[in-house]
């Protein structure tokens, strides 16, 4: 998806242009359909494209307040599935969790919590480490331990699995210097930062539920957000 997002902001597939077709994407991109058609539903969705009966889609071009409509980092793992963005599981365990984790888990200090891990690539480069922390007893009887992208979102999973119900996000964003593996996993240079994005999920009475972590390299990410002015 976010192949197709940066031609049509480029200007490569132009306002009213036809897309290439699901069996032209498919072949271009050596992904499954349900991998090129979950994309295309979200880039519909967004604003990006139209979709037309018996004709295709055509693009409309950048929506209007697209910065604002667009899921926001840990809004974007929590919903897509993992099988529409380049990656791989690093990791899939219960272990004590860090001191942030366990306070916004609600945890007690050095309690163990699950993490799923992945780092998420572009075009065949690292550019994020993507994490899901949970309580262990909500990852039993999940598929959160496979080495496989899920499917599914993983709201939609764990509300499948564990019928739990996401109701909003606490954000929190800092910034730090990255660990010496985290350098290295991401291609980091020496002495850059990472900003750290932290969304602690809670159901509608405010228990946690889940913790998604975001660690974006600063030298190649900035977050944007934008608002109307009432």
């Amino acid at each position: 998806m976010q192949t197709i997002q940066r031609r049509i902001e480029a200007g490569t597939y132009g306002p009213g242009s036809l897309l290439p077709s699901e069996n032209q994407l498919i072949q271009e991109f050596g992904v499954s359909r349900p991998t090129v058609v979950a994309a295309l539903r979200m880039l519909r969705e967004q604003g990006w494209i139209d979709s037309q009966q018996g004709k295709g889609r055509f693009v409309r071009g950048r929506p209007a307040m697209s910065s604002a409509e667009r899921p926001r980092p840990g809004q974007a793992y929590l919903t897509a599935p993992e099988t529409t963005s380049e990656g791989e599981v690093i990791e899939a365990a219960a272990l004590a969790a860090p001191n942030r984790i366990t306070a916004l888990l609600g945890l007690a200090s050095k309690s163990k919590a699950f993490l799923r891990r992945r780092l998420v690539s572009r075009d065949g480069e690292p550019t994020e480490i993507v994490s899901l922390w949970v309580p262990v007893e909500s990852s039993e009887g999940t598929d959160l331990t496979s080495a496989e992208p899920l499917p599914q979102g993983l709201r939609e999973h764990l509300q499948a699995r564990k019928g739990v119900r996401f109701d909003h996000v606490v954000e929190q964003i800092t910034a730090r210097m990255p660990t010496t593996e985290e350098a290295k996993r991401l291609g980091m240079p020496k002495n850059t930062p990472l900003l750290a994005v932290y969304g602690a999920v809670r159901d509608a009475s405010g228990t946690a539920l889940a913790v998604v972590e975001v660690l974006l390299p600063a030298d190649r990410h900035e977050l944007e957000d934008a608002y109307p002015i009432g």
